[in-house]
């Protein structure tokens, strides 16, 4: 499966052609009705609260009302599948259940290759389960397989994102355990819970930087905050000292005068030295994460220390 991010890929740069798909003058589409709720969830969930189709089966002769003109307004999650398909058997219902939750704010278009062939080999199907995102009239992104629940939610969520749709968060337990071990200083269990996580999930950032705060709250222990600056202070070429006490400012609230100590000492040393410090920098960016400013700020000062 893709990274759960909207990325350039053939889907993108036009490799799927659904133009015979479209017809010179489309009538409206009719107003949407809400689909018969998938086997074992019961009628008046979410869907039907906001008035949107969550789950729908779709033929050629629909597509182009049901998906492309749909796409316009609401994403749209295109599923190709097979009565006979062992795979889509434990792929269906997640992607069901999942579609129902999200109360009309996406929708689920089911796709039986058996009975649509031409629509198969339009978006070039070579094996099912095959799920493809339109947004906007076209295919953004896709995956075969039956993937993780974890990485389907994680998927969804950039797809709306992609569509435009304001879209809330969705909490994880699994991640509120590991922070709670955090905050309550065991860090062996919070280890072992973010390391879990990022099995099941890589790249979640959230686990990533719950691990790099593991080990940043081990580095620390023990130590004396005014001792370990006022040896920073004493040693400027020191690397430990200098590691220890940006460390420190981290946890302080300190992380931009943090990351200018660890820049400039990249600019001072060599070696394996200047390596440790730059994989120690980059250790620190991970706790605060990508989008914030100040770290966008100290990689280009890293960059440019660097080269």
């Amino acid at each position: 499966m893709s990274d759960p991010r909207i990325t350039s890929s053939i889907f993108t740069r036009g490799a799927v052609d659904l133009s015979a798909l479209r017809t010179p003058a489309p009538s409206p589409a009719p107003a949407p009705t809400q689909a018969a709720p998938p086997a074992g969830i019961p009628a008046g969930l979410p869907g039907g609260a906001v008035g949107g189709v969550t789950v729908i089966d779709v033929t050629e002769a629909t597509f182009q009302s049901e998906v492309l003109e749909r796409s316009l307004s609401t994403p749209v999650v295109v599923y190709f599948w097979a009565e006979w398909c062992q795979p889509c058997k434990q792929l269906s219902p997640v992607l069901e259940r999942l579609a129902v939750e999200g109360g009309g704010a996406w929708v689920l278009a089911k796709v039986d290759v058996d009975a649509n062939p031409r629509l198969a080999q339009m978006f070039r199907v070579q094996g099912i389960p095959m799920v493809y995102a339109v947004v906007g009239g076209q295919p953004v992104d896709a995956f075969s397989g039956v993937v993780p629940e974890a990485q389907l939610r994680q998927w969804i969520q950039a797809i709306l994102k992609a569509g435009g749709v304001s879209v809330a968060e969705p909490e994880d337990p699994r991640l509120d355990a590991a922070d709670d071990a955090l905050m309550d200083g065991d860090l062996d269990a919070a280890e072992q819970a973010y390391r879990k996580i990022l099995a099941e999930t890589p790249n979640d950032a959230a686990a990533e930087a719950g691990l790099a705060q593991v080990g940043l709250a081990r580095r620390v222990s023990g130590a004396d905050p005014q001792t370990a600056l006022a040896a920073a202070e004493a040693k400027p070429d020191d690397v430990e000292a200098q590691l220890l006490a940006a460390d420190i400012e981290v946890l302080s609230g300190q992380a931009e005068q943090a990351y200018q100590r660890l820049v400039g000492l990249v600019r001072r040393t060599f070696g394996e030295d200047r390596e440790k410090v730059r994989q120690h920098l980059v250790g620190l960016f991970t706790i605060a994460g990508p989008e914030d400013p100040t770290v966008a700020s100290a990689r280009r000062a890293l960059a440019s220390a660097l080269f």
